[in-house]
Parts: structure tokens; sequence; C-alpha cells
């Protein structure tokens, strides 16, 4: 049987990995895994079903039976939490920070680690996240860090807050992204870096389409 190849697009939040993930999967017309919705679902789920997210037991037996569908309409994702759509709810900088605390948790981790592999499927696989590279799917052949300055990173969140609406304080996203970067690059699992031979992006200075075009060109041999 014919290896299903897979690119990952790993990275910090805010830096456009999913963005060019979606990209990319529609222009291969590949599957597509957000794998940070996962994560997302599970803290949701956590919170829906009133658990501690320091509770490691609840939380792995949780992960164990999540209930999440991922699905596309009109080439809009849509994420389902038992049978329910969550897309709206999970993108909540509230949401970002549960998700960061339940991943740092070992047996979460190992729980949902057989559910994103599952996704790999041919023609091929396209996902985002922050360990897709170096631990989830470490064999790979096509593998990017997308990165970018937390201040940058908190401009876009600030600028996407305000198109849906939501107040938000541009001093507070820089200081909550630091963090979570923080906490994702120093946890003891699966810590945020760039896998082995990764292709580094920094888009600090670069538009969408201009890294779309460059991870498009990296990926030519597909």
């Amino acid at each position: 049987m014919t290896e299903v190849p897979v690119l990952t697009i790993d990275g910090p939040s805010g830096s456009g990995k999913g963005t060019i993930a979606q990209m990319i999967a529609r222009e291969f017309g590949w599957h597509y895994l957000d794998s940070g919705a996962i994560y997302r679902v599970l803290a949701q789920a956590a919170i829906k079903h009133q658990l501690d997210l320091a509770d490691e037991a609840a939380l792995t037996s949780l992960a164990e039976h999540l209930d999440v569908r991922f699905a596309f309409d009109n080439a809009e994702l849509k994420v389902m939490l038992e049978g329910d759509d969550v897309s709206l709810r999970i993108r909540s900088e509230e949401a970002g920070n549960a998700a960061s605390k339940v991943a740092a948790i070992p047996s979460v981790r190992t729980a949902l680690l057989q559910r994103q592999r599952d996704f790999r499927k041919m023609p091929g696989l396209v996902t985002d996240g922050r360990d897709m590279g170096t631990v989830v799917f470490p064999d790979a052949p096509f593998k990017v860090f997308l990165t970018a300055s937390a201040e940058e990173r908190a401009q876009r969140r600030y600028k996407q807050l305000k198109q849906k609406g939501i107040e938000s304080n541009l001093s507070d996203l820089i200081a909550e992204i630091s963090e979570r970067d923080r906490r994702d690059s120093e946890r003891e699992v699966a810590p945020l870096r760039p896998a082995e031979g990764a292709l580094i992006l920094d888009s600090t200075e670069l538009g969408i389409d201009a890294v779309f075009e460059q991870v498009r060109a990296y990926c030519a041999d597909m």
C-alpha cells in the first residue's frame, strides 16, 4: 500500500498556520486536520461537563471518548462536539487558554494521539498544530514551522476580534500570547519547536498570499 503523504504545519498561536493549511489542502484536494481544535473541543467538553481542568483522570477519560467531528460547509470548517456546532465557541481566548492547559497533560495527549493519526487517509493530509511534525506525524515528508512576533500575532487577533464586534485590549493580548508561548515551549511533553528538517517561515512581514506561495513551492513535488 502506498504511504499516505502528510504535510505538517506547526507554529505558535496566531502565526497563520491554520489558514495556510486549509489553503494548501484545498489546492491539492487533501484531507485537513486542525489538531488545535481537538484540544479546544476537549476543553469545551470539560467546561460543558463541569470538569476541573486540573483533574487529569477525568480529562483523560473524556479525551478517550471525545465525540468530535469536522465537516466543511461551503468551504467553511465546522467543528462539532456531541452533535453541536462549537466552531465559534472554541475560538475564544478562554477556550484557547484552557486548551493549552489540557494539552500539557501527558495522558490527555496520549489519548488523543491515535485520534489524530486516524485522519491520515488517501490522497493525503494537511495538518496544523504545535507538534504535528515532531510527535504526531514524525515521518511526514513535508514539514513547515510557521511563526511571527508576539506583537504581530496579537495585532492579528485584535483585528479579528474587532471585526466580530468583540472588545479586547491589545496589551492584554500580547501578554496572553507571550505567556502561552512560554507555557507551550517549556512544557515537558511535546514542547513547541520546529521539527527536524522543517522549512521555517517567519510571517511577521509577509502577507498570507506570500506565505502560501512559499509553502506551495516547497510542496511542489507532491
